[in-house]
């Protein structure tokens, strides 16, 4: 088996992010065009026979392609300045579970495939699992193709540069009806493991979650010549709206609502904007929760644009409803691998998209930081081939 650390190691320089640390490998760039590469390059060395879906999304059956498959995978790409980690490590740990069922002489039963998604974290064109939910038909392909990047480009046009058909972009019925049963091993973000004291976790659920873009109008001016008394500044309800956003999270049950991105056009240090973008993420672990924390935020916008002369506009980017993974694969899982404890995750991915389509299943690997979407997101070598292991025991059980 090559290890999952030593396959990292492979791809250590790839996309690496001077200004911000960590990685930053977005759908279709120089990064993440490298890494598919790399990975057809490791699936063909292991004899598996890649391709590649309508939706960019990469496939590498061991044998023929068929129905009622079993799937395993992640994604490749990462969030602005990410960890080495986050989607990788279920890729590498995947080439590392067909490794070692090689080498035990096992023959699957059953089609069994390595996917790896495409734009799972949205770092390019806003919308998370885009690749999943193109393919599960739970966004509209028209508004797929519209979505632009932070430089005006369309996922369209970013499709075709890469020489696939946005045309064909959409529910794929075919995939679909390949996949059937799919786990997705992914490193914890957070520290369940690490209290437990345990390398490995079969997931439950996840959290309610979205994106939402507040877009705060006002009167863009000179900074020195525009008496207080006359402005129509969007920065400031903005601004109380990321406090805003602290408060309504603790007003419900393990909410979470965060602002990571704020956007200000034109841009300028002695200028007032003229708009001001801010990207909010709500969480919790019901649909209820989570919409009453932005219904509550919509409300606060509002008043404070109104307050300031301004203008808001709130448009839904991405939501997904609360997860439950498919409680008897769930179960199977956690016996097959010596009782595995079951966690919750309060983080998205592409196994949850599928989940309304198709059984599902996730597993976790310790990271001992507790920290994800952030340069010091870790996990030990010995973990990382401990989880390849259970996977590989996992792909014998459904696939054999």
């Amino acid at each position: 088996m090559v290890a999952p650390g030593a396959l990292l190691a492979a791809i250590d320089g790839v996309g690496a992010d001077r200004r911000r640390g960590g990685y930053s490998r977005h759908v279709f760039d120089d990064a993440e065009r490298q890494l598919r590469e790399w990975f057809v390059e490791q699936a063909e060395a292991r004899d598996l026979r890649v391709t590649t879906d309508r939706n960019a999304n990469v496939w590498a059956w061991w044998g023929e392609p068929g129905d009622d498959a079993v799937v395993t995978g992640s994604h490749l790409d990462s969030v602005p300045g990410g960890g080495a980690f986050d989607g990788p490590l279920g890729v590498v740990s995947a080439l590392s579970a067909v490794d070692v069922l090689r080498e035990r002489g096992f023959r699957p039963r059953r089609p069994l495939a390595v996917v790896v998604f495409a734009e799972e974290e949205g770092g390019r064109f806003g919308v998370p699992c885009l690749g999943s939910r193109l393919l599960a038909g739970t966004i509209d392909a028209d508004r797929a193709r519209a979505l632009r990047d932070p430089d005006g480009v369309t996922f369209a046009e970013a499709m075709r540069s890469f020489g696939a058909d946005p045309s064909r972009a959409g529910r794929d019925e075919e995939a679909l009806r390949r996949i059937g049963q799919f786990v997705e091993l992914h490193v914890e973000q957070g520290r369940g493991l690490v209290d437990l004291d345990r390398p490995v976790a079969v997931a439950s659920s996840i959290l309610a979650h979205g994106r939402w873009r507040f877009r705060f109008r006002g009167q863009g001016n000179h900074a020195g010549a525009t008496l207080l008394a006359d402005r129509r500044d969007p920065m400031l309800p903005a601004a109380q709206l990321v406090v805003a956003a602290r408060r309504a999270a603790g007003s419900v049950a393990d909410g979470r609502a965060t602002v990571g991105r704020l956007v200000p056009t034109p841009g300028g240090t002695n200028v007032i904007a003229s708009t001001v973008d801010v990207w909010l993420d709500a969480r919790s672990p019901q649909d209820a929760g989570t919409r009453a924390m932005v219904e509550e935020l919509t409300a606060a916008a509002r008043e404070c644009a109104g307050a300031e002369g301004c203008q808001v506009e709130v448009t839904e980017e991405s939501y997904g409803d609360a997860v439950r993974f498919d409680p008897a694969l769930r179960d199977r899982l956690s016996g097959l691998l010596g009782d595995a404890p079951v966690l919750a995750t309060g983080a998205g991915h592409d196994a949850g998209v599928l989940a309304a389509a198709v059984p599902t299943a996730m597993l976790f690997v310790r990271n001992p930081t507790g920290i994800s979407h952030a340069p010091e997101e870790h996990a030990e070598d010995d973990d990382c081939t401990a989880g390849a292991h259970a996977l590989a025991r996992v792909l014998d059980h459904l696939a054999g």
